[in-house]
């Protein structure tokens, strides 16, 4: 594919490795010829770099094969998954799973995207429910449009919420963007 057909979140080959375009952005210099200057993660490093393709310079798109697991348990540095379909067990470490394991609690189903066979990383679903364990008192008088205020989730994750938001409550949040979404009744 061509360089100018990016976007992000695509999976790229890139020096023989598989990456995850973060950042994507077109330019068009007064001289010269058009530049496509991406933030690419390496998924099996983890180093994210940025890099610049001539706009007509050809990409190839990587592969990944996605499967279906369940979040067991945790155990130190390692957390338990089972294939939805096959039932097989395997671990990965905390490393792999990066920012996600701030958002997951054992039973949730999670995709775990797999290169050669090897596990580079997770997809969470859109939204994920947890609840509030710590938060400053609700404010008399508040509403949704004021200020929001820092909130502790079950998962050990903070998060912004609207000063209606009490300990105990259960709260929808955005797993990529680490934003609440709305309140759970």
């Amino acid at each position: 594919m061509n360089a100018n057909q990016l976007r992000k979140g695509m999976l790229i080959l890139h020096e023989g490795a598989p990456h995850r375009i973060l950042e994507f952005l077109h330019r068009t210099p007064g001289k010269g010829r058009a530049l496509v200057q991406v933030k690419l993660r390496n998924l099996a490093t983890g180093v994210s770099y940025e890099v610049r393709f001539g706009a007509t310079e050809d990409v190839e798109r990587a592969r990944l094969e996605q499967h279906e697991m369940e979040y067991l348990y945790g155990e130190g540095n390692l957390h338990h998954f089972m294939n939805t379909e096959t039932y097989e067990q395997m671990p990965l470490d905390s490393e792999t799973l990066g920012d996600a394991l701030n958002y997951m609690l054992p039973g949730i189903t999670i995709q775990v995207e797999f290169f050669e066979g090897k596990p580079m990383g997770v997809e969470l679903p859109s939204s994920v429910e947890l609840e509030v364990v710590e938060t400053e008192p609700e404010l008399r008088g508040a509403t949704a449009s004021a200020s929001y205020k820092p909130a502790r989730l079950e998962t050990g994750v903070m998060i912004q919420v609207p000063p209606f938001i009490k300990e105990g409550d259960k709260v929808r949040v955005n797993p990529n963007e680490g934003t609440y979404l709305e309140r759970v009744k």
